[in-house]
């Protein structure tokens, strides 16, 4: 799995990814907020290991926009020192899936890092939420702000595909492998046609908060258009 470390304390952080990697995981370490927003707009990662108290912005913070912006695919641990019972409930109403008190018990952490994972890839959910677009999985949906959107198998395949990976750059052959198969012999000039009804369908356009933007020459990407960072003088969500 590869798993982000948002950790300001070098050390704390290096004992993280020293347990993980030893657990066959991959890390990637984030000091601060900012660097950890800018690196989720390019990189899917299968887990945020997040501490509550950064030098920027508090947990409460960070938790908001990764589920704003990112979604709800991908789990988050806050690993922290603050044991009090209003934070941990804090965390969890909004949107941490586990808390855990410093200093961390190596077994445990990885203990608990395997069922998280494993209760994300067996009970996957059948409604997923991407600011104003709700895809109901069960019925092959996508909805914005309520109304169900008519879309061919294709389009909808798609577009599930893409807003699972909100943020992360595909090439039309990816694209055309993903949907269409590995062996087809299909132009990758229809990936070109599928995104173009997708973006006028979903009304991706930007003007809804989410683009599919293109990448001249190589591929596409959905992406936020308002990827900001939460104003730091906003004290509700410390």
């Amino acid at each position: 799995m590869f798993i982000a470390i948002v950790e300001d304390d070098a050390i704390q952080a290096d004992t993280l990814a020293l347990v993980l990697n030893s657990a066959g995981h991959q890390t990637q370490q984030f000091s601060t907020s900012i660097a950890f927003f800018e690196a989720i707009k390019l990189v899917q990662f299968d887990l945020f290991l997040l501490d509550w108290n950064l030098p920027d912005y508090s947990g409460g913070m960070i938790i908001k926009w990764v589920r704003e912006n990112v979604g709800w695919q991908t789990p988050i641990m806050v690993v922290t020192a603050i044991e009090e019972e209003s934070n941990i409930v804090a965390a969890l109403k909004m949107g941490a899936d586990d808390y855990l008190v410093k200093p961390i018990k190596p077994m445990e952490l990885l203990a608990r890092i395997e069922v998280l994972l494993r209760r994300f890839k067996s009970v996957a959910p059948q409604i997923l939420h991407l600011g104003s677009y709700e895809i109901d999985t069960s019925q092959r949906l996508i909805r914005h702000a309520g109304q169900d959107i008519e879309l061919t198998q294709k389009e909808y395949d798609l577009a599930l595909f893409l807003f699972k990976h909100p943020g992360k750059l595909f090439s039309r052959m990816t694209l055309l492998e993903q949907i269409w198969g590995l062996h087809v012999e299909i132009d990758t000039r229809t990936v070109d046609t599928h995104i173009s009804r997708l973006r006028r369908k979903l009304m991706l356009d930007g003007k809804h908060q989410w683009q599919l933007t293109s990448v001249y020459g190589y591929g596409y990407r959905l992406e936020s258009v308002n990827l900001v960072v939460p104003s730091p003088i906003d004290q509700s969500l410390t």
